[in-house]
């Protein structure tokens, strides 16, 4: 069954769509991530222009963190003051994006930075999930106790000025790298269609000394916000919010994540994030490929409407 994209300007197979969802939500469940950093690629893979694959993916990763995100404000798992500021940041950043967006696409360059910056960040973040799986699992089989990092403990930038006490993950730092963290997050959401929280929990894990359960669930909420605030902005700044290609992709996701979640908890940690280190730097190198390799049509037409 065929239908029509009509921002795309594509037809595709619906079922195609569909299982490419419940696939990229059967791993967003597997893992605990967003997905929007396999979606994109696999729907410029697909054929969809990646400026309408990456803000067709916003309200797809903006529908995925809902359900989460107030499953963990339920259970008092969300710093809502880390939050405001995490979103002060991720606002600005996302707006700041959608700016970037848009003059990358007014002088056609949108394609070739989108491609580079995947390849850079999925190359780099794979790379390093790989190493740290693998010294994880080397340290389980020989016996040794897992690495311990002493809490209370942080590096120079988090002693700077304008410092905040934030009660419920235990830490008192300066608002300005937590502003600096969402603003990063939101501008790569905005420009590459990713939520962000695969970079985000990490960082307020390991930089920030935030408990796990609470960097999740604060991640969540920012990545609900900053995707709303993108799908919006894109579709009014850009027009290239495809609404019929972000509603097949969220049906999928939703069934998907719910097999996905039940797949994840029967496996050992350090092996999901092995899983998910390969599976991200294989994207990396694909997209990378595509980058590199000469097009079969060197040459093609299209048609700007211009707005007045």
């Amino acid at each position: 069954m065929t239908i029509y994209l009509p921002i795309a300007e594509l037809p595709v197979a619906i079922f195609a769509i569909f299982a490419m969802g419940l696939a990229v939500g059967f791993i967003s469940g597997m893992f605990g991530v967003g997905g929007g950093f396999l979606m994109t690629p696999l729907l410029i893979f697909s054929g969809v222009p990646p400026t309408v694959a990456v803000a067709s993916v916003s309200p797809y990763m903006a529908a995925s963190s809902f359900s989460g995100a107030l499953s963990y404000l339920r259970k008092g798992m969300v710093d809502l003051p880390l939050a405001t500021v995490l979103l002060l940041g991720g606002l600005l950043g996302t707006a700041s994006g959608v700016a970037l967006f848009a003059w990358l696409r007014s002088v056609g360059q949108v394609d070739l930075a989108i491609a580079v910056s995947y390849t850079t960040l999925l190359g780099a973040i794979g790379t390093l999930m790989i190493v740290e799986s693998v010294r994880a699992m080397a340290r389980s089989r020989s016996g040794a106790p897992p690495e311990v990092r002493r809490p209370g403990t942080h590096a120079w930038f988090m002693r700077l000025p304008l410092k905040m006490r934030f009660r419920r993950s235990r830490i008192y730092v300066s608002a300005i790298p937590v502003a600096v963290m969402g603003f990063v997050i939101g501008l790569l959401g905005a420009v590459l269609g990713v939520g962000g929280g695969f970079i985000l929990v990490p960082a307020l894990i390991y930089m920030l000394r935030v408990p796990t359960q609470t960097s999740v669930g604060t991640s969540l909420v920012l990545m609900l916000v900053t995707m709303t605030a993108a799908t919006v902005l894109h579709a009014e700044a850009n027009r290239t919010v495809d609404a019929v290609l972000a509603l097949v992709l969220m049906v999928g996701g939703t069934v998907g994540a719910q097999f996905g979640a039940r797949a994840g908890q029967t496996l050992r940690a350090e092996h999901l994030r092995l899983l998910l280190g390969l599976l991200v730097l294989s994207v990396g190198v694909r997209v990378a490929a595509d980058l590199v390799t000469p097009p079969a049509d060197p040459f093609t037409v299209t048609t700007v409407w211009e707005r007045h």
